[in-house]
This record gives C-alpha cells, structure tokens and sequence, in this order.
C-alpha cells in the first residue's frame, strides 16, 4: 500500500508530485558499462531488461506458506488514491453481479445428483458420491469448482488414481492458473504443470470457447469487460458518493472575501462535520451557503444505467436478472411466472453448459455406451399436485410402478451397489 503523507496539522494530505514519481535507483550517478557499438539498453544498470521475461513464478515458501489462492495489483509507496489498479483478468475479484451469477449456476448444477445411464453392472462408479475424499466431502464440491471454472472460460480435471480396468477413480479440478498449456510440434495440446509436463490421458480440459491455434479457452465475461469496468466505476462513484457525507458534491459561497488560509479552513470544517454527522441537517452561518454543482446520483439516470449493466453481466452468463434481485423491466411476478423463470434459466442458460461438462466427462470417464448424466428434477421439479397427476398416468398405462414411483418421490430408500471383480483402485 502507497505511504499516506501528513501536513504539518497532522491531517493527511495528497502527495505532491515529487512524493508521487519513481525514484531513482541509489547508484544512477554510475554510468552504464555497455560494450563498444552497442547502443544503451537503459538507462539503470547494464543487465536491466524491461519487464520479467519468465513470466511471474510461483517460489515455495516452504512449510506454513501456502500459495494465495488470488493474485491481486497493490499500489505501491506514493500511489494516487485516485488511480485505478490494474485488472488481472481471471485471477482477480469480480464485481458482485458477476460472482453472483456464476455461483447461483454452480449451486443449481451441484445440487443435481449424478447417475450412469446404461452402465455395466460391474463397472464402478464409487466416485459418484465423491471424485476425490482427499479434496472433497461429496460430489457437489467438486461439481461447483467443475462449473464455475468452465464459466470462466475453461476448467482442468486432473486424475490422481485409477481403477484396476484404467478408468479414473479418483481426480479433481485444478486451478487454472497453475496448468500452463501450449502447442508441441505434432499440434496436440501439451500441459504442464510448473516443470512437470502432465500426460493427455490424465488431464480433462474443457473449453467454454475453443478456436483453433489458441489453446486456451475464453468465457463469457471476457466479451463483457466493458461491462464489468462499467459496474466497478459506478459502484465506487456511489462508494465516493456516501463517503462524502451522502450529499451531492457542491461549493461553499461566502458573502465576504476568504483568504486561502480561510477558505482551506471552512471546507476542513464542512467535510469533518458532514463525515461526523452522516444525514443530519447542516448549520450554516457568516453569510455561508451551499450550493449544489452536480444531481443526486439516486434521482439520475445513473441508477438506471448501472442496473442495465448489471442485468446485461447475468444475461451473458446465462442468469435472468429477477434471480438476482435486479429489475425484470417487466409487470410484477406471480408464482406462476416465477415458477417458469426457473424452467427458463434451466433451459435457456444452464442446460447448455451442464451438458456440455457432463460430455465431456463422459468421454473421459467411463468406456463407450455408459453416459453421465445430472438429474435436472432437483431445480425445475414441479409441485406435488402435477406430480401425482403425472405419475397417476404412467401407473394406468403401465410406464412406471408403484415401486419406482415410490423411489422417486423418496418415499423408501433405495441404495446403490456396485461389482467387486474390478473396483480396486490403483495408486
């Protein structure tokens, strides 16, 4: 963090303009030793290279240090308050709309129980209820890390054991930002990790958006940069707003002439009593007024355009803004609307991207003519009466049993087993 600078009133004061630029190095009087004809590099010292050319690195701490799990820009000594840090992409913070969107679709997905569809019964599936015990408590820890990173544009699924018939047995997500992938000289795409290249079969990527010659992904919060700069500026504007007292920003008049001195003392005075006396009514006297330069931002149209921009994040990451409690722009909602919300963001944003994962796993997971899948019912389920009305159908006509009925309304218990001639595991 920048250092904060005091006047000689103890008051912290803005940095001057020498306070605020970069210093020079201790030994800048030296003069650079370059070889003959090569023209100076730099001004600094002669092995100066401009930038990091590796790249950033990752140092062990050792013991107790653990890698931070985001990576954020810090302002350093004499940093402007007023300027902006630089966006890090994927790896730093998201505005609140944004993150709320990718955790309602990857709570929704978690929450969908996973089952074979024409499975052998030999064939193991004991990571059903959870991929990897070391790294999870259940199957919907690792299908919300699964789905929020897809969103993001791409997610890794590492395998660490196998069963005695070579299928994975036990794998989890790993961050994305610790898989580096390129290009070998075949065109397959190579994975490491650090120094240690990961084997193809190992590793599970799935793209949001793929192209060719790029071999990462891209997510749709990329095409949404703008947006997401937008909602952060608006949002800290409304921050500065209650900051300054919650009133709108203005000049102090004076009926008679201030010196500086004066003048620099009557707006101390106006701003420590506003930021002690948050909403309550000013007291002005000496012939002072206030008066208003600018509208309040509640009564402008910056409410209403920070609400669109909003709206706009949730509908690029598949979310109908009225689940995140902005404005539908429609009438008000009855339960039957609201009900069908949920069906749409089902079918219109989530099942796109949960069939796509769910594939993809499928090809990765289990041999050819075994499919894995989520049961959808868990989110767009509807009520009892349509459900009995239903099952009464398939009863008559003999779709169904009493007994399955009663297993899908959870009316008995029914528990899955599994054969035993190839459900070892291998380290």
């Amino acid at each position: 963090m920048g250092t904060r600078h005091r006047d000689a009133s103890g008051r912290y004061r803005s940095p001057t303009p020498e306070e605020r630029s970069l210093r020079p190095i201790d030994h800048a009087d030296e003069p650079n030793t370059n070889p003959p004809g090569a023209p100076p590099a730099s001004v600094a010292v002669p092995d100066y290279t401009a930038g990091d050319p590796n790249g950033f690195e990752i140092v062990d701490g050792g013991p107790g240090r653990p890698v931070p799990p985001l990576f954020h820009a810090s302002p350093w000594d004499g940093w402007p308050a007023e300027w902006n840090l630089p966006i890090l992409g994927r790896t730093e913070q998201l505005v609140d709309v944004a993150w709320m969107a990718l955790d309602l679709n990857a709570h929704v997905f978690s929450s969908m129980p996973p089952y074979l569809v024409g499975a052998s019964p030999n064939l193991p599936d004991e990571w059903l209820d959870n991929p990897d015990p070391d790294q999870y408590t259940s199957w919907p820890k690792f299908a919300h890390e699964l789905m929020w990173d897809y969103q993001l544009g791409e997610t890794f699924v590492l395998c660490t054991a196998r069963y005695s018939n070579g299928w994975p047995a036990r794998f989890h997500v790993a961050p994305p930002w610790t898989i580096d992938v390129d290009y070998d000289d075949n065109g397959f795409r190579r994975y490491r990790t650090g120094d240690v290249d990961i084997p193809r079969e190992d590793i599970l990527h799935i793209r949001y958006k793929g192209e060719v010659g790029n071999a990462h992904g891209s997510g749709p919060l990329e095409a949404c940069g703008a947006r997401l700069v937008a909602a952060q500026v608006l949002l800290r504007y409304l921050t500065n707003f209650v900051q300054g007292g919650a009133v709108p920003s203005g000049v102090l008049e004076s009926e008679e002439e201030l010196t500086a001195k004066q003048a620099s003392d009557l707006h101390t005075q106006w701003i420590d009593a506003r930021m002690s006396r948050l909403g309550l009514p000013a007291v002005l006297d000496g012939g002072v007024t206030w008066k208003a330069t600018q509208v309040n931002a509640l009564d402008s149209a910056l409410t209403e355009l920070a609400g669109y921009t909003e709206a706009r994040i949730a509908v690029a990451l598949g979310v109908p803004p009225f689940l995140l409690g902005l404005p539908s722009g429609g009438d008000s909602m009855t339960y039957s609307n609201v009900s069908s919300v949920y069906d749409f963001h089902w079918r219109g944003g989530l099942r796109p991207k949960a069939q796509r994962v769910m594939l993809a796993l499928t090809n990765w997971l289990v041999p050819r003519g075994t499919a894995v899948e989520v049961n959808r019912d868990e989110y767009v389920r509807p009520g009892p009466l349509e459900r009995a009305q239903t099952q009464e159908i398939y009863l008559r006509t003999g779709v169904l049993s009493i007994d399955e009925v009663r297993e899908m309304e959870r009316f008995g218990h029914a528990s899955r087993t599994t054969g035993t001639e190839v459900s070892g595991v291998l380290k």
